[in-house]
């Protein structure tokens, strides 16, 4: 997938979390360890979100692409992020999936968020 539909697939899953009663804090947060697609906050709750785009879930659920490796590399960044910038708030891991069902841009993805899918 290019980085365009890449980056639509952020925005959709950001749009939809807001819906939700979430504050978007940051936007592909880098570290030397790894990349945060979004980091939101509801409440007492800061979740790193993994955004994980596809076509559709025939093959496998798009929260299945989060391998091990991943994980380790999501858990170094938002240590390194939490610990500087929000130890009061109690952390989280989510995963957003769009599907978008012709590989493009789509006025209505289908959007699954699940919460809380491994721990630090």
């Amino acid at each position: 997938m290019s980085r365009a539909l890449g980056n639509w697939g952020e925005e959709v899953a950001a749009q939809y979390l807001m819906q939700h009663g979430y504050q978007i804090i940051a936007r592909q947060y880098r570290t030397r360890q790894g990349e945060i697609d979004l980091i939101v906050q509801k409440r007492e709750i800061l979740a790193f979100v993994e955004v994980k785009l596809r076509k559709n879930a025939s093959f496998a659920a798009a929260a299945e692409a989060v391998t091990k490796r991943k994980k380790e590399r999501l858990l170094l960044a938002a240590q390194m992020y939490w610990a500087d910038a929000a130890p009061e708030l109690q952390p989280r891991f989510d995963v957003v999936e769009v599907y978008a069902p012709f590989g493009e841009k789509t006025r209505c993805p289908h959007i699954i968020h699940l919460e809380n899918v491994f721990s630090l």
